[in-house]
């Protein structure tokens, strides 16, 4: 916390235990400006206005507020404008680790614990700041014992458990660049991300239980090493305590166990600003999935602005979370996950649950979190909206979960949260005491490791919208034209940089699958932007109200978003038609504001074969193995012919615009089509639903 942060509020009152006010930190941080800038905003829209177009004096603020540290100074804030290429805070050295642990002290004295964690084995734990130190050096000193060095991969198959945010500090600490699949995605998936990075290290657990099941993961993990010949060591949890052990692996457990001289001498390493910090995944629609690579100052930068001013983590009277319990329920594949993670980065502890937020099959249950909540004091809850949309349907009773009092914020993101849903939860809160429950809906996505979209606890809020583009985020929505549209739906699109964009695509040595990703939509030159390069396009139908609020209403291209996850439909294609009765098949995603996620999955089959209930069965079973049980389909129609253009492409975008309800000649040329015959089925089909 700054000097002239602590100037702002009653410190002494606060040692002496009495109980601030619940000031907003977007209050804080407006007062703050206000003392030390000489800033003063006639409401949230002229302040972001400000931070979007004078991007040096904002950043350089958030840099100030937060008091980030480097034992050299930057030379400049934003050295280059331009997207891609944007170049953050040269000469500044950061590490996201080190961001983390220097809470360690100040929550210790305070009896605060870093990490408090339950899973569905009824295991409890704490990890106190002082332990999670520990552990982090004792890692980091065992991977640098097998060889791991600044900017080597360390690519970990592990759940929602304090091992792997343990993880994921040790090699962001030593430099090593950090990636993660969830253990419910089958081998083909878990290479096809790890395969692109050659990882030095393999961290794996051997099994997970989920939705009541013991799912034995050692023979994935084993087949994982075997394809994997750059990983030199492999670090195994045993999360089952079953019999026998994976071959020449560690125990992951012991390796976070050292407790000498050396590891409570150990620092993290300065790193430049934009050294590599993790690889996440976004698929799109063909191709492998993309490797993005994010930087560590980039990342914790925005991580920490966006938690702290549109979540509200805190107490309200500092710029920091001391005390406040942080929970967002993910599973480790999501960049959610990370957004969980980085509470630590302000302080906060995380509150993380591994397993089934709606129990098993057999025994339904959607209070699980919310028992988890009381019985952990969550004061910030967030999860994806397909979560809560499963509590309205299941007809949950918060009152019959516990003490959820302490519950101030609710979080959503993943899919449109839709304004039923939003205001059926806030009523069950109203019901056990807390009327003024406030929302922080978010949309971001896992590109650039924040949000476009989300809270501010200053502005009033309606169920169904978010109330905001955050802080320093130039979004807009756009017509095909690229001219800015108000109320009505266009592309929401980002026109100026933020520092958690991406710094490239592992592998991606001219940049031109980065480019094409996100800038060919709307190229240099293309509407109206302040830097150098073009704009970046997220995908998404936006509508962007008069009053500021936002609404999302779905993908705008076909990648599959489901319930948060998104997935590249050429990886389903890839299991599906591995199948020797499937020639060819197309697959959608019918998210859409209001209703729930729709997946129709259609297929071409071999003369002769019939779509029966045992196909699907291994139809499902083949998406299961290969990616995850979340992505088999709602249903499966047998057709004649998927929609193809002239060359070869899937039609998928018209075919999910079609059953939206967009009339054919909108969405189609059928002159730009090699089978335009085979359309008919489903103008036909999209009439029928």
């Amino acid at each position: 916390m700054s000097d002239a942060a602590s100037a702002l509020v009653n410190l002494p009152a606060i040692a002496s235990g009495a109980q601030p006010p619940c000031v907003p930190q977007m209050a804080l941080y407006r007062q703050w400006l206000a003392a030390e800038r000489g800033l003063r905003f006639d409401g949230y829209a002229a302040l972001h206005r400000w931070s979007v177009t004078d991007l040096d004096a904002f950043w350089q603020s958030i840099w100030d507020y937060f008091d980030l540290q480097s034992p050299t100074p930057h030379t400049a804030v934003l050295a280059r404008n331009a997207m891609p290429g944007a170049v953050w805070f040269p000469g500044a050295q950061v590490n996201y680790a080190q961001q983390a642990l220097r809470h360690v002290a100040a929550a210790d004295a305070a009896g605060l614990p870093a990490i408090v964690s339950r899973d569905e084995r009824g295991h409890a734990r704490e990890l106190s700041w002082p332990a999670l130190r520990r552990r982090v050096a004792s890692l980091a000193l065992e991977l640098q014992a097998a060889g791991v060095v600044s900017g080597d991969r360390v690519a970990a198959y592990l759940p929602n458990v304090p091992e792997a945010i343990v993880c994921l500090l040790a090699c962001a600490s030593i430099g090593a660049v950090w990636s993660v699949c969830a253990p419910d995605m089958g081998a083909g998936a878990v290479l096809d991300r790890f395969r692109q990075i050659e990882p030095k290290v393999l961290i794996a657990c051997d099994g997970v239980t989920y939705a009541g099941r013991d799912v034995d993961r050692r023979a994935l993990v084993q087949e994982l090493r075997a394809a994997l010949p750059s990983v030199r060591q492999l670090f195994v949890l045993h999360q089952l305590g079953a019999p026998g052990s994976i071959a020449d692996s560690r125990c992951l457990s012991l390796a976070c166990a050292r407790n000498d001289a050396e590891t409570a001498a150990f620092e993290p390493l300065w790193l430049p600003f934009d050294h590599p910090l993790w690889i996440v995944y976004s698929s799109g629609t063909t191709g492998a999935p993309k490797p993005i690579v994010h930087g560590h100052g980039g990342t914790l930068i925005v991580a920490m602005a966006n938690g702290a001013l549109h979540y509200d983590l805190g107490p309200g009277y500092a710029p920091n979370s001391l005390g406040e319990r942080f929970h967002w329920y993910s599973s480790t594949g999501w960049v959610m996950w990370n957004a969980q993670a980085a509470g630590l980065l302000l302080g906060a502890t995380c509150c993380i649950y591994d397993g089934s937020p709606s129990g098993s099959k057999e025994r339904p249950d959607w209070g699980v979190l919310w028992r988890f909540a009381a019985e952990t004091g969550v004061r910030f809850f967030g999860a994806g909206a397909a979560f809560f949309a499963g509590c309205m349907k299941a007809g949950v009773d918060l009152a019959a979960c516990g003490d959820l009092s302490r519950v101030r914020a609710l979080g959503s993101t993943g899919s449109p949260l839709s304004e039923e849903v939003q205001a059926w939860v806030s009523r069950q809160f109203a019901a056990i005491g807390t009327p003024d429950i406030w929302w922080s809906n978010i949309s971001g996505g896992t590109d650039f490791a924040g949000a476009f979209l989300g809270g501010n606890r200053e502005l009033p809020q309606q169920p169904g919208v978010m109330q905001c583009r955050m802080l320093g985020a130039a979004v807009e929505a756009w017509d095909e034209a690229g001219a800015p549209v108000t109320g009505q739906l266009g592309e929401l699109v980002c026109t100026q940089p933020i520092p958690s964009m991406p710094l490239y695509f592992w592998g991606d040595a001219d940049g031109a699958r980065y480019r094409a990703s996100y800038f060919e939509h709307y190229p240099p030159g293309h509407g109206r932007r302040g830097g150098e390069g073009g704009v970046w396009r997220h995908g998404d139908w936006r509508l962007l109200r008069e009053d500021g609020g936002c609404i999302i209403h779905g993908r705008s291209d076909a990648t599959i978003n489901r319930h948060g996850l998104r997935m590249g439909t050429s990886e389903i294609y890839r299991a599906v038609e591995a199948l020797p009765e499937v020639l060819d098949a197309l697959v959608v995603d019918l998210e859409a504001l209001g209703r729930d996620s729709w997946m129709p999955l259609f297929v071409v089959l071999r003369e002769g074969a019939v779509l029966d209930e045992a196909l699907r069965g291994r139809i499902a079973a083949a998406i299961r193995e290969a990616l995850s049980p979340r992505f088999i389909p709602d249903a499966v129609y047998q057709v004649a012919a998927v929609p193809r253009t002239l060359t070869g492409k899937k039609q998928e975008l018209p075919v999910k615009r079609l059953l939206l309800g967009q009339p054919v000649e909108k969405v189609v040329n059928r002159e730009a089509m090699a089978n335009p015959e085979c359309l008919d089925w489903y103008v036909e089909f999209a009439r029928s639903r």
